[in-house]
């Protein structure tokens, strides 16, 4: 039988925590005995990481989708885009070469004037 360092108590010879003050005994200091603290630590840092992992991994993912949407917007904000006819006011697709109302040829620089 021994006794713990801190607090006196008589404690077994296989025992790695004295059961009144939950001190290391030498045998547990020995089997490098953790405290349940201990590895409650260990497991909320473990968590920790992970989180980091996954917080990151969302972020890039997040960014990556939104840059998608967006490029998707420029795109078809340039497909609605129209451009009116100077013959008559008719709106038109940009790039559209000739109106589709009244057959007249559009202006390249007549783009610029259109709306959307």
């Amino acid at each position: 039988m021994a006794y713990c360092t801190n607090c006196g108590e008589k404690i077994a010879d296989d025992a790695n925590f004295c059961a009144k003050c939950g001190t290391k005994t030498a045998k547990g200091k020995a089997a490098k005995a953790v405290y349940p603290s201990d590895q409650l630590t260990d497991a909320f840092y473990t968590v920790g990481l992970e989180l980091e992992k996954a917080f990151t991994l969302a972020a890039r993912e997040t960014h990556a989708a939104l840059k998608r949407v967006s490029n998707d917007l420029q795109q078809k904000t340039r497909q609605t885009q129209t451009v009116a006819c100077t013959k008559c006011n008719s709106q038109n697709t940009a790039g559209a070469i000739f109106c589709v109302s009244c057959g007249a040829k559009i202006a390249p620089n007549e783009e610029s004037r259109g709306g959307v």
